[in-house]
């Protein structure tokens, strides 16, 4: 999770994403910010992130976004 933070906070210094449900539906992370947050996590977390994915409800906040990196990790296994 730390690793997740780190990362986000490089793309949007200014938020706090320990507290922030609400990362879409208040335009917090806009397209491009969730194009180069899902190539870093890609990257770093040695996973693929299926377009099916890529929805609200997995980049609302950070535990979401976790939440779908350790699902992901696992059906790799």
């Amino acid at each position: 999770m730390e690793t997740l933070l780190e990362i986000l906070e490089d793309i949007r210094p200014d938020v706090d994403f320990k507290n922030c449900n609400t990362l879409i539906d208040d335009h917090i992370l806009d397209s491009l910010a969730i194009i180069s947050l899902i190539a870093e996590i890609e990257d770093e977390f040695d996973i693929t992130i299926p377009t099916v994915e890529i929805a609200p409800r997995n980049f609302n906040s950070a535990n979401a976004i976790w939440d779908m990196i350790k699902r992901l990790q696992e059906d790799d296994e």
